[in-house]
């Protein structure tokens, strides 16, 4: 068991799974503002560079793990024009807005979403060209059982594309995030999303989870190849790209 994956946001009473469930149900309102803000919106930035990492693949079929109210599946659409995305999370509050918006840029032709457990997936085998996951990572209740899950239903040849918050290493920086993210971020999700819980889980998940060649190691395990990494904005956020 990997650090990030004991860390529970309410109580060490219950399942993971169910816990951060209820918290995303919980913020859901208020997540995509608070995104935005608390990273100055330079997260919009670090989407956009995983997305261009699959321009060359032209996928047709993508699957949009922890797609929340999905802001990249939209973007991913966009960009790269695939025949279908499936957006897959846990929270049905998190996908309930992400359908309105779907439908709102009149995407829902094309964008699918669909409650499901990372360790568990329902789809085939084989069954897409691209995956992709984009700041929830971390939050699966079981870290190896996510990526062999995606390392099966990801077709030969495919990729995988990860973006997640990172731990900067180096001074000043470290030092900075430190504080923001012990102090900054849970003041503005306490005020803004009325869960200070949340916002007190989300940058301990940060610090807990496997980062840099540690996570090369762990995608390598689940049956990826070709695993690099490239640290964005200092370290605040790194891209993971893997092919199968």
């Amino acid at each position: 068991m990997y650090d990030q994956e004991k860390i529970k946001p309410y109580s060490q009473d219950g399942s993971k799974t169910e816990q951060v469930i209820k918290m995303f149900d919980n913020i859901a309102p208020a997540y995509d503002k608070l995104n935005h803000l608390m990273s100055f919106g330079i997260d919009r930035r670090w989407r956009k560079r995983a997305i261009n990492s699959l321009r060359s693949k032209h996928p047709h079929v993508i699957l949009d793990m922890a797609t929340g109210t999905g802001d990249f599946a939209i973007l991913a659409c966009k960009e790269l024009h695939p025949d279908k995305l499936i957006g897959t999370d846990i929270s049905e509050g998190m996908i309930d807005i992400g359908r309105q918006k779907v439908k709102g840029v009149g995407l829902d032709d094309v964008i699918q979403f669909t409650c499901e457990d990372c360790c568990h997936l329902s789809f085939d085998s084989d069954s897409f060209d691209a995956i992709t996951v984009a700041f929830g990572v971390r939050n699966f209740s079981e870290l190896d059982k996510g990526l062999i899950e995606m390392c099966r239903v990801l077709r030969k040849g495919g990729s995988l594309v990860i973006l997640e918050l990172s731990a900067p290493e180096h001074f000043p920086m470290k030092q900075l995030f430190f504080l923001y993210s012990k102090i900054i971020i849970p003041a503005m999700g306490r005020f803004i999303s009325k869960d200070s819980s949340a916002y007190h889980y989300l940058p301990n998940t940060i610090q807990a989870f496997p980062q840099g060649e540690v996570m090369k190691g762990i995608l390598e395990k689940a049956g990826f190849t070709d695993v690099k990494f490239k640290r964005l904005t200092c370290g605040v956020c790194t891209l993971y790209i893997a092919n199968k």
